[in-house]
């Protein structure tokens, strides 16, 4: 995805931010709901009613959804973008391929490698998406079930292009890179949604927009390292990520127009619970901390970092209008807005505790357990 790996897991957790202190009922005396429990209990609108605002939608859905998806004959396929194995000239271009990866340093590939098991994740993906909306046949000829069909099949071009690369380079183990995506897909995803659809939709704009900077930012860096085809590929994916993250985000525009104390509780409930990103139980059957490590390698080489997520939170306040509701919005929704439009420069202050810490060297079994520098 689709979803983005990276570091907002990590940047929110480690901050320290944490739900304000419990208040205190009138006799007799007794400790408040926490956060989480006041989210869910004081809400409007229950998740099947929002599930019922989202499915009343599908006109909407049709003109400003579906518009985002290319025609097939359109689209790049991975294919295009790899040597051709039926030219005479394939093993040449292969070799090619190989020489310019071996320009590369590890902690790239460890980026990318990353990058394309989040990816392949997809099944996880598209059943979450279904579940938001409540569709679950496979044939529905409404607008949410063909976003959902046409945003999988464009999604899944991803991890196929990723994968296929990363077989011809001859830069990474490519068993240990299987057994790491088994291991992810079969673990599924830990989503704070509680069933919620507008939670769910905020999830995905933002792990969208975070898997576009991803592998925008491994476009830039491998032309910076002289391999312009693989910026090409990199490139290619960051393009169809956007176009997702504009479906997406208008979504969650659209809610906020139309129940704006539902959505901005669902985004508040969001920023506290943590947006934890889908990769978070990636295990290659060595590395209890992989997905830290991987993180910490993706922070590092600038690929995406907290400030990256500090911005990406800064982008959706400003896109959704979240600092100037005022009309409709309750105390809970108040409360959320505040900590929401604050939460960009705690995330900054954790960041700038972070650059204290001392680098360490960690083995990679993608890379053929060869160390990679990385701060924890």
């Amino acid at each position: 995805m689709a979803m983005m790996p990276g570091l907002a897991a990590c940047c929110v957790d480690a901050a320290g931010i944490t739900a304000p202190s419990p208040c205190r009922t009138r006799a007799p005396p007794r400790r408040a709901a926490s956060f989480r429990q006041r989210m869910i209990t004081a809400a409007a609108m229950t998740a099947p009613e929002k599930a019922e605002v989202l499915r009343s939608l599908d006109g909407w859905a049709e003109s400003n959804l579906l518009p985002l998806l290319k025609p097939v004959e359109r689209s790049w396929q991975p294919h295009d973008l790899l040597p051709d194995s039926s030219s005479p000239g394939f093993r040449e271009a292969v070799d090619e391929l190989r020489a310019r990866a071996r320009e590369i340093p590890d902690d790239y590939y460890v980026c990318l490698v990353g990058n394309m098991v989040t990816e392949e994740a997809l099944p996880t993906y598209h059943a979450a998406l279904n579940s938001f909306v409540g569709y679950d046949s496979p044939s529905s000829a409404d607008a949410w079930a063909r976003w959902s069909r046409g945003w999988t099949a464009e999604e899944n071009r991803h991890g196929d292009l990723l994968n296929r690369y990363l077989y011809l380079c001859g830069r990474v183990d490519v068993r240990r890179v299987e057994q790491t995506i088994h291991h992810l897909i079969a673990a599924g995803m830990q989503l704070a949604a509680d069933g919620c659809p507008y939670r769910g939709f905020i999830y995905t704009a933002f792990q969208e927009r975070a898997t576009a900077i991803s592998h925008g930012n491994t476009a830039r860096r491998a032309a910076a390292l002289g391999d312009a085809s693989l910026a090409r590929v990199c490139g290619a994916i960051a393009g169809d990520e956007r176009r997702h993250e504009a479906a997406y985000t208008r979504v969650v525009a659209e809610l906020f127009q139309r129940t704006p104390d539902a959505a901005m509780r669902a985004l508040g409930y969001m920023m506290r619970e943590r947006i934890l990103m889908p990769a978070h139980h990636m295990f290659d059957g060595r590395d209890a901390e992989l997905f830290r490590h991987y993180a910490a390698v993706a922070q590092g080489l600038g690929v995406y970092t907290t400030a990256d997520y500090a911005g990406l939170v800064e982008f959706f306040v400003e896109r959704w209008g979240v600092a100037g509701l005022g009309h409709g919005l309750t105390g809970e929704g108040r409360r959320a807005q505040e900590y929401v439009c604050r939460l960009p420069e705690r995330v900054r202050r954790m960041d700038a505790r972070r650059r204290h810490t001392q680098l360490q060297r960690v083995p990679f079994s993608w890379v053929f357990d060869r160390q990679v520098e990385l701060q924890l």
